[in-house]
């Protein structure tokens, strides 16, 4: 991968298409949803969320099952799980004394599954 980096071509150009840059000026999301955006985005970059995004697309868990599923205690999946209900990537419905999560939307289940076919192709 570094090769096509190192081989890319750099423009030589100096002049500035007015027409394309305003273009895609007045379509550029507003400052809050980019920040929004990105930290979405931030959310993915951590590899125990993933894993627990990944369960949660296949079945609803609690706490505990997280945790067995992925030798953590249930005190670092708590953390980890807070973080992606503040950004909306989980929810949780509680039953009795137990709290089960899962994902969000079918929205999340689209964005991790269009990262894993990325990845995948890209090998």
């Amino acid at each position: 991968m570094t090769d096509k980096l190192k081989d890319a071509p750099l423009c030589d150009c100096t002049i500035i298409h007015d027409d394309v840059v305003e273009k895609v000026k007045n379509k550029m999301p507003e400052q809050e949803d980019m920040y929004l955006l990105s930290e979405l985005y931030k959310s993915f970059a951590d590899q125990t969320r993933l894993k627990i995004l990944y369960a949660l697309s296949e079945e609803d868990m609690c706490v505990c099952d997280i945790a067995a599923l992925l030798n953590l205690s249930q005190s670092a999946i708590s953390h980890q799980l807070r973080v992606l209900r503040n950004i909306r990537l989980v929810k949780y419905i509680k039953k009795g004394k137990v709290v089960y999560y899962s994902l969000d939307d079918d929205h999340v289940r689209g964005i991790f599954n269009l990262g894993l076919e990325h990845i995948s192709h890209t090998k």
